[in-house]
């Protein structure tokens, strides 16, 4: 992920020309130019008030996600299959984290993937999304058609509480603490992974998410 500075509409348009240049697509027999990568886009607006001191903090994001296609449909060689499985495993983790925020659960598992850390405040906290569906027409996609409406439908029972993100110099404190907290939290599940341990941490970790799905 690259932050840049900018200070007017023809600077960001730019930005945005640049960073869809980067933008992987494939030709298959389903699509021309079919998306093998996702699209992350994200305005933030952040401004303090000089007087009091109060930020005030706004995220605008585009996500374009790219499609799942079946290989038996779309005839791409091996590297193109790669890349469907790590869009497929992409959109697993960020249905996973759909269907937890929708049914109310109380972890939520957005550190699973890139993708899902990148939209962790475009799903759930004060965030509003709204989700464009490309059907197709054909009987021949059927099939693909009602699964992407059965994800838009999840998305769709996600209840969250609109409002504006204040920060104050105490609570940014104390979301840096959490934050620090949770990479240690994470960099020492890494290091049981690597070890002798790894059956037991997994074994509580499960016991932990069963606990807070209950």
């Amino acid at each position: 992920m690259t932050e840049i500075p900018l200070d007017n509409v023809a600077q960001t348009e730019q930005v945005f020309e640049e960073g869809l240049s980067h933008r992987m697509v494939r030709k298959t027999k389903m699509n021309e130019a079919s998306s093998r990568s996702h699209l992350v886009f994200s305005i933030i607006i952040d401004a303090t008030n000089t007087s009091t001191k109060v930020r005030t903090k706004g995220k605008l994001s585009f996500v374009d996600l790219a499609g799942s296609e079946r290989t038996s449909k779309t005839g791409t060689d091996k590297q193109g299959q790669a890349e469907a499985n790590a869009i497929n495993l992409s959109l697993s983790s960020l249905g996973n984290v759909i269907h937890e925020l929708s049914s109310g659960a109380k972890f939520v598992s957005y550190r699973s993937h890139v993708l899902t850390k990148l939209m962790k405040d475009s799903l759930g906290g004060t965030a509003k999304t709204l989700m464009f569906v490309n059907a197709s027409p054909s009987i021949y996609n059927e099939m693909e058609t009602k699964n992407a409406l059965d994800y838009a439908q999840r998305v769709k029972m996600i209840k969250n509480t609109v409002g504006k993100n204040i920060e104050t110099k105490e609570t940014k404190l104390l979301k840096d603490h959490i934050d620090a907290v949770e990479d240690r939290l994470i960099s020492f599940g890494e290091l049981l992974q690597s070890s002798d341990k790894v059956a037991e941490y997994e074994e509580l970790k499960a016991k932990h998410k069963a606990e807070d799905n209950k």
